[in-house]
């Protein structure tokens, strides 16, 4: 079993971004951003990440998918939302959160998270920084941003954070973003697959820290 053997076969399987997962069309552009921006203080709590992607699709369907529409919401309509996509433990405390936090967002930046991105300037301590400014945004959830954000904003790849690289150490593979990064396009060009840059491989690395099923699966089909 070779090791891009193995990302082939973990991006086959595996290969989906939270965001994508969650209904967010990802683009350069306000609204998609600030939806991967919600998602990421989902993912972020001590919950099931399929639980926190549930939450954040409910939230979206009910509306909530800009800080305008967020702040308009009540926060009964939030917390219901949560409670929909089985977000029960932290509901009451993440429903005032999401109305702070989109205040917050209008506040510094026009509710355009394009602004924080062209006062990091390419500087990933900035950036991180700058969103965990965002009211329950702690390390983690910054860096489940920057992971998902790479895929449009390519300054900040490859950006393979602890938990990825957790992933890799689970499935056998290097430890360095670089080494990891060139053996997706390796098996990307040797499956003849589209580019799904080092997002895809990212999320897939996570799922693999996450859930042993992953790396079982993967090692018995690389």
């Amino acid at each position: 079993m070779t090791a891009r053997r193995t990302v082939e076969v973990l991006l086959s399987r595996y290969g989906t971004t939270y965001a994508a997962e969650a209904g967010i069309r990802l683009r350069n552009t306000p609204q998609p951003l600030y939806q991967l921006l919600v998602l990421s203080d989902l993912l972020s709590a001590r919950i099931r990440a399929s639980v926190a992607v549930a939450a954040a699709r409910a939230l979206f369907a009910h509306g909530m998918r800009s800080p305008d529409r967020m702040i308009g919401s009540t926060w009964q309509q939030r917390v219901d939302a949560l409670g929909e996509g089985g977000y029960r433990r932290y509901d009451e405390r993440t429903a005032t959160q999401l109305g702070d936090g989109a205040e917050l967002l209008l506040v510094e930046y026009g509710g355009d998270l394009r602004r924080l991105r062209k006062e990091a300037d390419g500087n990933l301590d900035i950036l991180r920084s700058g969103l965990r400014r965002t009211p329950g945004m702690g390390p983690a959830g910054a860096d489940i941003f920057v992971r998902e954000v790479q895929a449009v904003w390519p300054e900040t790849a490859p950006f393979l954070d602890g938990k990825a690289l957790q992933g890799a150490e689970k499935l056998g593979l290097p430890a360095s973003p670089a080494k990891l990064a060139r053996l997706a396009e390796q098996a990307e060009q040797a499956e003849q697959a589209d580019d799904h840059g080092p997002a895809v491989l990212a999320a897939a690395l996570v799922r693999a820290a996450l859930d042993k099923h992953v790396v079982d699966d993967v090692a018995a089909r690389a």
